[in-house]
């Protein structure tokens, strides 16, 4: 390679490191601050903060001897098939127990509607209802990608600070709430707001907590169901054509099944479960696919309890069985886990990582598959041009 061909590989390559870089720091840029905005209506607030994540502006004016608050909290680059929140945990800090305003877009009429909602527990559904304070003046507005509720919540007097959330989520048929996403900024979108001087603390421990549950859930599926369960299929499948790998592959094959499906049923289900408490996780195809996944290597693990023998008759319909759910159980795994990383969103290294290591191991399967094609399938090839001989010598003697 000459000198100035390295010399260009070099700066494609740090222009690749640098680009995401470049990429944030323009569109941080290009994102207006909130004292920049001016409303339609000719509100005025005295406070305005650049809310830490989701593109997120709280406008304030806060009067503490009648704990009177106007706010309105505005989302930018948000779809009008979305709904946006804001909220007071007068509480806890978190989502348990919040008080929150709501506002979407009617998918029918194209008008606004705002109301409240107060969270009682992690499955809400986000229904409308009284607050434990007194709000008056609620409205909203969408005008060019950008979302805003307006309203006059009443604390109690010489209140100082407050522990606020806000969120965005999808718009469903029939105008339904959807769940919000479960990436890094929508759990940490929470923080300690003090309502004189405008500081803002970010909530930490609670949402690091989630996070790492979120990292276990997704690494220990994706070990277990997506890279266990295909190199024990590999093992019994490629290492039992030679006979000296006899019975070692067998136990080869159930020690990367069994580690699989436990380790995926301790790990992987555990910390399903604890998201689903913590956060109101709902049932998505996602966790159907899950459920069956766990229900078909339960039968697999009976299943080997009533294998024949093999020279049994009724082996080879033992067989068909086991390893036709074996390959569903594969097909399902890695497809169960990308939509646990669309669902998760862990980052675009989990994914490249992933599909990296699925990619190594389908390639395997692949040229395994060349290399014993006359193994697994001359046999059966040998056998037709057989019986095609015979049935032509038949019809020659005719």
């Amino acid at each position: 390679m000459s000198l100035s061909s390295r010399t260009v590989v070099v700066v494609l390559c740090f222009l690749f490191v640098i680009a995401p870089y470049f990429t944030r720091a323009t569109t941080d840029g290009v994102r207006a601050r909130c004292d920049s905005k001016q409303f339609r209506n000719d509100k005025h607030f005295r406070s305005c903060i650049d809310l830490p994540v989701l593109d997120s502006y709280l406008h304030f004016s806060y009067v503490r001897e009648t704990g009177v608050l106007d706010v309105a909290y505005r989302h930018t680059n948000v779809e009008s098939s979305s709904w946006i929140a804001w909220g007071i945990n007068p509480t806890s800090k978190g989502m348990l127990g919040a008080q929150t305003l709501l506002a979407y877009r009617n998918s029918t009429s194209g008008f606004m509607r705002a109301y409240t909602s107060s969270i009682k527990d992690y499955s809400t559904m986000l229904q409308e209802g009284p607050l434990s304070f007194h709000v008056t003046q609620l409205s909203a507005e969408f005008l060019n990608g950008e979302m805003t509720i307006f309203a006059t919540i009443v604390l109690p007097s010489n209140t100082t600070v407050v522990n606020h959330l806000w969120q965005d989520g999808p718009l469903k048929e029939g105008d339904r709430l959807g769940m919000h996403a479960m990436n890094r900024d929508h759990l940490k979108s929470m923080a300690t707001l003090d309502l004189l001087s405008g500081q803002v603390t970010t909530t930490k421990a609670a949402n690091d907590n989630m996070l790492l549950v979120k990292n276990i859930h997704g690494l220990v599926n994706a070990v277990c169901w997506g890279i266990f369960m295909p190199i024990g299929v590999m093992a019994a499948r490629y290492m039992r054509t030679y006979k000296g790998l006899d019975p070692t592959w067998f136990y080869i094959h159930i020690f990367f099944q069994t580690t699989g499906y436990f380790g995926g049923l301790l790990g992987g289900l555990g910390t399903a479960i604890y998201m689903a408490k913590h956060t109101g996780m709902r049932s998505t195809p996602h966790t159907v696919i899950g459920i069956f996944l766990f229900a078909l290597g339960f039968l697999q693990i009976l299943a080997l309890k009533a294998r024949p023998d093999k020279n049994h008759k009724y082996r080879k319909y033992w067989n068909w069985y086991h390893h036709t759910v074996g390959y569903v159980v594969i097909v399902l795994s890695v497809y169960n886990i990308y939509k646990g990383l669309a669902i998760l969103q862990p980052g675009s290294s989990w994914k490249i990582a992933y599909s990296t290591i699925i990619g190594v191991i389908g390639l395997f399967a692949i040229v395994m598959e060349i290399l014993q094609f006359n193994k697994r399938w001359g046999g059966l090839c040998c056998k037709k041009s057989k019986d095609l001989e015979a049935d032509q010598t038949a019809c020659i003697d005719v």
